[in-house]
Formats: structure tokens, C-alpha cells, sequence
């Protein structure tokens, strides 16, 4: 099974792309982030001919989470549990029905600029949230994965200058402190887990031909409770897809379970 995610930045600006990108690579499940739209305003139809299954939890103008899938969905939640004053649209998960039944979590984490602020609180409270979750779902005998734009750089080869980002929230030592901890539940980074070559990442800024520059950093991860863990073949970047016309800031990642 190939599952992806992509930070598509805009379904209504970038939505050529993703059908462009859907089509080449082909994955059973997408998960997607920052649609910018409301659910009603989601532009399904050219998504779900092309074999998918559209689930949305929007939000107007910002944030906003997909799961696209070829494959029977189950048990859809909207929203990470633990704040029921949370409006923000930044969690979807599902019961994906292959083969054997994974549960895949497409999440949005939030940037949390600028720091100290209520913004960078607001992650680090959420982040809190996403590892209660991901110890409720360890008791449960289904393999798992929680999948998207983390807005975390974990260690500095995963950032082609740290020093220009020493003091922001996508790197800060208690950010990546928080995704160590999730990661030390007995989750596995799947990119680490079979990647270790240098330069690669997910996400260039638009300004000053960062690109062209491979001037990026790494901050889009996939993490797999112990049983995905054992079914994982390969995990890798289409990092191709940003130079592409009307790209994404970010590119997508994606993994392979044999499942």
C-alpha cells in the first residue's frame, strides 16, 4: 500500500498539480493539508474520478486537512481529541480497509510563530494533545501511522542552514524535544528509517530561489506505531514536483507499507 502526504498550500490554487501529481504516482491514500477551503467548497469531483474517495475537515481561508483514499474508509474522526474549544482544522484520521485494517492519521501541526507567543503555546499544548492520542492508540491492536506537515525540522542535517533557524518555532530545542518524545512512545520516523543521505527535504520557501538553491528543510514526516513499523518497504520525497509549474511550497513524501 503507498500512502502519501501533501501540503498542498491552496486546493484552489494547486489543484492542476495535485491532479497531475495523483495520476503519475499512483498512491492508495493521500493525505493532504492546508486545502484552505471549507468542506462544501472542496473541489471533489475531479478527485474522485480519478478512483478517490474524498473525506474533508475544512476551514475557510486556513488550514485544512484530506484524506483521499482508493480504498473502503471507515471510522472518520475530524479533530485531534483533548480540546473541545479547538476550532482550528488541523486533524483527520480513518480506517483505511485493505488487505489488513491500518489507521491513518493526516495531521497539520501548527507553526507556532512567533516565538515566545501564544502561537508557539498553542503548538506546544497541541503537540501535548497528539501524544496523549498516540499512547491511547498504542493500546489498540490496529497498526497505525500519523502522517503530514509536522512544522518541526527534527535535527539540524534535516535543514540546509540551522543557523537561520536557530531561534524559530520550527526548530526550537522544545519543539523538537515534544516530537522526540513522540517518536520515544516506540513510534518509527519512516524517511530516517530508510534514508540516510543528507539534502533532502520537503519544503522551500518561495523568495530568493530557494529551490534552485536546494536551500529547504525537512519538516513534512510520517511516524509508525510498531506493527506499520514492521511493514514498512520504503519511504522517500518527491522533491521533482516543486519544479513544476505553480508548485507547492512543499513537495510530497511518501511510504510504502507491505499491506
Amino acid at each position: 500500500m503507498k500512502i502519501a502526504s501533501f501540503n498542498i498550500n491552496g486546493i484552489k490554487a494547486r489543484l492542476p498539480a495535485l491532479l497531475d501529481w495523483l495520476s503519475e504516482a499512483q498512491p492508495d491514500v493521500a493525505v493532504l493539508q492546508e486545502i484552505k477551503s471549507v468542506d462544501e467548497a472542496f473541489p471533489r469531483e475531479p478527485i474522485e474520478d480519478l478512483g478517490y474517495i474524498v473525506e474533508t475537515h475544512g476551514q475557510k481561508s486556513f488550514n485544512g486537512v484530506a484524506i483521499l483514499s482508493k480504498l473502503p474508509l471507515e471510522d472518520i474522526q475530524r479533530g485531534l481529541p483533548g480540546d473541545e474549544t479547538d476550532e482550528q482544522a488541523r486533524w483527520i484520521e480513518a480506517t483505511v480497509v485493505g488487505k489488513q485494517a491500518i489507521r491513518i492519521c493526516g495531521l497539520y501541526l501548527p507553526n507556532g510563530n512567533p516565538v515566545p507567543g501564544p502561537k508557539y503555546d498553542y503548538k506546544l499544548a497541541w503537540m501535548d494533545r497528539q501524544i496523549a492520542h498516540a499512547k491511547n492508540m498504542l493500546r489498540q491492536d490496529m497498526p497505525f501511522l500519523m502522517a503530514g506537515d509536522y512544522n518541526i525540522i527534527p535535527q539540524p542535517e534535516d535543514c540546509a542552514n540551522p543557523a537561520a533557524w536557530a531561534d524559530d518555532a520550527l526548530y526550537r530545542l522544545e519543539s523538537r524535544t515534544k516530537f522526540r518524545e513522540l517518536c520515544a512512545l516506540g513510534l518509527t520516523e519512516a524517511f530516517r528509517a530508510r534514508n540516510a543521505a543528507p539534502e533532502q527535504y520537503t519544503f522551500w520557501d518561495y523568495q530568493a530561489g530557494a529551490y534552485n538553491r536546494n536551500d529547504g528543510i525537512r519538516i513534512d514526516h510520517f511516524l509508525l506505531s510498531p506493527q506499520a513499523a514492521d511493514l514498512l518497504t520504503d519511504c522517500q520525497v518527491d522533491a521533482h514536483v516543486r519544479g513544476r509549474e505553480k508548485p507547492s511550497d512543499h513537495v510530497p513524501i511518501w511510504v510504502e507499507l507491505d499491506i
